[in-house]
Order: structure tokens, then sequence, then C-alpha cells
């Protein structure tokens, strides 16, 4: 007996054709904005090494946020850039700091249009750059950043944040953090846990958009970039310790570790497409050596093929554009 000769190009013929068979498609209100707010600009102001990037004043994030809401995306997470640091931080705990006002100010603007989303961490706060309170010698000390990291989420949640996204890579912060937010009332609350950061290069213009004070690197808590096993301790440890989600970052150079963590856990996995990602294609794109929308909505799908249901993008706002007119 004979058969037909296969032939699988037949389901690639047209445009239409591929639509109804792709096996991976992004929704809009799977892609997460990050988003800059810096205290005291009247006017946002452009981060260099990330095009199209802003810092924003207080009144163009809220447009900014109105914009993203109308374009689908599914949330926003937004980071503070203060006018003065000190050394714990406390920029971030102050009920007045500028992350803390933003919540408020989005909230007010967008409500529960989409999900308003914080950064926990002091980084972006302190005068040496680091995720935590110092040690007298200099190194970071885990759990008196913990009780920082508690008060921190309260202040959030307190603005009126939907999730925290605690990203220090402390030890156990995210069970502090869901205890600290209990305590407090917040119980609806959701933790987003940067479960799984490396130590990475490509996180380089995002330390320009914070304007990090960091010297020196982060490698004593971030992780090895040669590590998978420890990644997925990593996502248990926090899953045990109350994580509603946990996330990758970054995520194109690590999407087996996006791929084995959906294996691994029942709960919504994100990748975070770091700053470096998106510079390297706006940089390539700049130069005519890519095709720039393709590029976008490739990388996407590659990330989201690999396992991960949101995705964090500088991209979000137009890639929603641009999946809406796919689609």
């Amino acid at each position: 007996m004979s058969y037909p000769e296969i032939r699988p190009r037949r389901l690639r013929r047209n445009a239409a054709v591929r639509r109804l068979v792709s096996e991976t498609r992004v929704d809009p209100a799977e892609l997460v904005v990050p988003m800059f707010v810096k205290e005291g600009l009247t006017e946002p102001r452009a981060v260099a090494s990330l095009p199209g990037v802003l810092q924003h004043s207080r009144d163009s994030l809220r447009k900014a946020a109105v914009e993203a809401v109308q374009a689908g995306v599914g949330g926003i997470m937004l980071f503070g850039v203060p006018a003065t640091r000190d050394e714990t931080g406390s920029g971030g705990i102050d009920p007045d700091g500028i992350l803390n006002v933003a919540i408020r100010d989005v909230i007010a603007e967008v409500g529960d249009a989409t999900v308003v989303m914080s950064d926990l961490c002091l980084d972006e706060f302190t005068s040496h750059g680091h995720c935590g309170v110092l040690t007298p010698d200099g190194a970071v000390d885990n759990d008196a950043t913990l009780t920082e990291y508690a008060r921190m989420a309260v202040a959030q949640a307190d603005a009126g944040v939907h999730m925290v996204g605690p990203s220090g890579m402390m030890d156990g912060q995210v069970g502090v953090v869901r205890r600290a937010l209990d305590a407090a009332g917040h119980q609806d609350v959701s933790v987003l846990a940067y479960a799984v950061k490396y130590a990475s290069a490509f996180f380089g213009p995002f330390r320009d958009a914070v304007e990090s004070a960091l010297e020196g690197d982060r490698r004593t808590y971030q992780q090895d970039p040669a590590n998978l096993r420890e990644s997925l301790r990593e996502v248990e440890l926090d899953v045990a310790e109350g994580a509603d989600m946990v996330m990758v970052k970054p995520a194109l150079p690590y999407l087996d570790v996006v791929a084995a963590v959906r294996a691994a856990v029942d709960v919504p996995v994100a990748a975070y497409q770091v700053s470096g990602e998106y510079a390297m294609v706006e940089a390539a794109a700049a130069n005519g050596w890519i095709d720039r929308e393709r590029t976008i909505l490739e990388t996407l799908t590659s990330i989201r093929r690999a396992g991960a249901q949101i995705i964090l993008t500088y991209w979000a706002v137009e890639a929603a554009q641009l999946l809406r007119q796919r689609y």
C-alpha cells in the first residue's frame, strides 16, 4: 500500500494558514511594561542606552500608564529613581518616596484596569547601589536586609500596589514579605518572586535608567550563569514560602532555565526580557542589520514558547499594538 507524499509545507503556504496552525501565540495581556519614574523631573527624559525608554515625570508616568492600558498590556512594573540616596535605602520605605508616590499616582489613574506592580529592592535607593544593607566590612547582610524588605513591602501595599516583586535575591525574602503583608492586612497583594536572577552582563542599560551607584558586582547574591539546578532549588524555596508567581531574569540567554522552571512548578512563570536584550536589538536595527519589528515579535514568541506565561519587556506597549495587527 502506498501513501501520499507528505508535504509539511502545505501548512505554510500563506499567512492565513500559518496563523491557523500557529502553536505559540503571545497575547498583549501577557506582557508587562517596566516604567521608570524619577523624582523631581518636570518632563520625561530619554535613557541613552535604551532607545525609546524614558525616565518619567509623575505626570508623564500617568499618561504612559493610560497608554499601556489602552494597548491592552497586562501589567506595569514600576521602578523609582530618587533624588537622594542613603546607606540603608530609606527612600524605598518612605511613604512619600518617589516609588510609593508613583504607585499611588498610577493606581489613581488606571485603578484595576491593569496589574500595577512594583520592584521591591533597595538598589535604586542605596548610596552604594547594592540590593541590601551592608555590614561594616561591606558585605550584604541578608537578615538585616529582610527587615527592610518587609517594611518596603508594606509601604508599597499601603500605596495601593497589586503585586510586589522582591528582586534582591536574599535568602528567605519571599517568606518575610508574605508574612509582613499578611500581618499588615494586605493578604490580597500578590508576590511575584524574582526566583531566578542571574549575575548577568545584560543588566547594564537598566543601571543607567535607575542611575545606579553600584561599584563592583552582585555575584554574592545573584546566581552564577553556569548553574541550572541551583535555579530550580531557588524556585522550589520561593514557592514553598508563598510566591504567587516566579520569574526568570534575563530571558533570552536562559530559555533552557525558563523551560525547566515551567516544568517544575504549577504557579505562573514570568520572564524578564532585560535591558541588554532590548538594547542589542535596537542597536542592530538602527544599523539596518535586522528587521526590528520581526525581531521583537520573534524574541517574545521564543520566550513564550519556552514556557513563560508572562513577559516583562520594554517593548510591551509597541508589541501589543503589533500583535493586534498580526492577529
